[in-house]
């Protein structure tokens, strides 16, 4: 991602933090925004600390839990995700996860060599360590309360919401600096990208790309945003081997396997990142209906194929062009 603006960048929730403000001088202060909202969302839906709210959900599987207004958010946003993609963001996929082996925050699994960069081109192949039998609808057996604010999932089942909840917290990150500060803000948390308030002058200039660790000078397209949200969802940045076979995070809930798609990468442009996060991660998930569906859904979109070659969808732009402006949303 190119920094035309004054920026920050800093670990966070597994991944990188990335924020940057039309004002200079409202920089710091922004920053310290970004921090406590992060640290909230942190708390409550990270499913690698043992004392988040969703782990206790978790533990407690089978059994009603309280929970904050955050979690009980970040869980009807899922569900969302999941009935708009007919069940493939299925929230209720966290056993599956952890037997291919995502037990652990990404940081982790890379400083003990389990991320394998030379692999992020390779297709899983199906053959790896035995997973969880075909289940579907398991996302339709949660149920939220909202009077009491309760949450109750299927026993013998976790949650990870990491499909969703990224994306939800950078729009609120966004939209509490633009609300606190009144600068036109961007922020960024790996691939999930949310903007809040008036743009710079040309637009916020993004690298969208397979993985966003790589820079600005990896393969992929640069391009200028001036609202809304952009998420890219790929089976490349997040891969690691188990008992020899690559295996990466997007996990099939009707297979518990991670999943065997023609995309290794889509990017989708939408009113905020949430939609957008939702529809590249489910476009990944559906496969050979992917281009159908985004373009039903009015969204523009670039897909890259296992191969490489790249596919653009609605209107999204050629290269040097800038996004237009979106206000619909994922229906």
């Amino acid at each position: 991602m190119s920094a035309r603006t004054t920026a920050a960048r800093w670990p966070a929730l597994g991944t990188t933090a990335e924020l940057r403000v039309g004002d200079p001088p409202a920089l710091d202060a922004a920053v310290s925004v970004v921090e406590r909202e992060l640290a909230r969302f942190d708390a409550a839906c990270s499913r690698f600390r043992d004392d988040s709210e969703l782990s206790r959900v978790n533990a407690r599987a089978g059994r009603p839990v309280d929970v904050s207004p955050l979690l009980l958010d970040a869980l009807e946003l899922a569900l969302r995700g999941a009935r708009l993609t007919e069940g493939a963001l299925d929230p209720t996929i966290g056993v599956p996860l952890e037997q291919a082996g995502y037990d652990r925050d990404w940081r982790l699994i890379a400083e003990a060599g389990g991320g394998q960069q030379a692999d992020s081109a390779a297709a899983t192949d199906g053959t790896g360590p035995r997973l969880l039998a075909r289940r579907r609808g398991g996302w339709e057996q949660v149920e939220l309360d909202h009077s009491r604010r309760r949450v109750r999932i299927p026993a013998g089942t976790k949650l990870d919401l990491g499909a969703t909840a990224k994306a939800l917290a950078a729009d609120r990150a966004a939209a509490s600096v633009h609300s606190r500060l009144g600068c036109g803000v961007l922020v960024a948390l790996g691939g999930d990208i949310a903007t809040a308030g008036p743009p710079p002058p040309g637009g916020w200039i993004v690298h969208v790309t397979d993985d966003h660790r790589d820079g600005p000078h990896a393969p992929g397209q640069r391009l200028a945003i001036t609202s809304g949200g952009l998420a890219t969802s790929s089976t490349t940045s997040r891969r690691w081997r188990r008992d020899g076979r690559s295996m990466h995070h997007i996990i099939d809930p009707s297979t518990g396997r991670p999943a065997q798609t023609r995309w290794r990468t889509v990017s989708v442009a939408a009113a905020d990142c949430t939609d957008a996060n939702i529809a590249s991660t489910g476009a990944l998930l559906r496969d050979r209906q992917s281009q159908f569906w985004l373009c039903s859904l009015g969204l523009p979109a670039r897909l890259v194929t296992i191969e490489g070659r790249v596919v653009k969808v609605g209107a999204w732009p050629a290269h040097g062009e800038r996004l237009a402006e979106l206000e619909g949303a994922v229906r």
